[in-house]
């Protein structure tokens, strides 16, 4: 009788494990069929849900108050929404270095902070930032992507390329353009 439930239960083994394996197959084919980005915006995507997973721990241990922990909620989603937004309009599995503000913060990121009101989508800002949008979720945020090394060289060499303004001041100088004038030469 024994060894009538041998093979029974080798083939109930085996037929366990080969559904198993099926089951971990079809999972990973779905995670990856399913996904919308390729795999550098699912990991920015991923690190933005992991810094919110840090927010809620730290508010659950009341280690911080509930103004902070909505504000950084609120930023997160906020670089969510512009991260997909990216992806969606380029189709590049691409995400710049993105910063989001609110009007109060706009002076952690710029030494002289514009007016937010005076801010154009793709517009340059300080040669550093390019100026992608306004997000509101709870908070208006202020999105830039930091331009890379090359990009800022690139407008230096340039004399300030798109950042440098129209716009003007009361002494008639563009607004974003270093003040320089010709070197007085002195005889000897």
């Amino acid at each position: 009788m024994n060894s009538l439930f041998r093979p029974v239960h080798l083939l109930i083994s085996f037929s366990m494990v080969v559904a198993c394996a099926s089951a971990v197959v079809a999972q990973r084919g779905n995670a990856s069929g399913d996904s919308e980005f390729g795999p550098v915006v699912t990991a920015y995507l991923g690190y933005l849900s992991n810094e919110q997973e840090v927010v809620d721990d730290r508010a659950s241990r009341r280690e911080i108050n509930a103004a902070y922990y909505r504000r950084n909620s609120n930023r997160i989603h906020a670089l969510k929404q512009m991260a997909v937004r990216l992806a969606r309009q380029s189709g590049n599995d691409y995400v710049p270095e993105l910063e989001a503000v609110t009007s109060d913060e706009l002076g952690t990121i710029l030494e002289h902070p514009p007016k937010p009101a005076s801010l154009r989508q793709n517009e340059v800002v300080a040669n550093k930032f390019r100026f992608l949008g306004q997000v509101h979720t709870g908070d208006i945020f202020y999105l830039f992507a930091r331009l890379d090394p090359y990009e800022q060289a690139d407008l230096m060499s340039r004399g300030g390329g798109p950042a440098a303004s129209t716009e003007t001041n009361a002494k008639g100088q563009r607004i974003g353009q270093p003040t320089t004038r010709a070197r007085r030469v002195v005889p000897q």
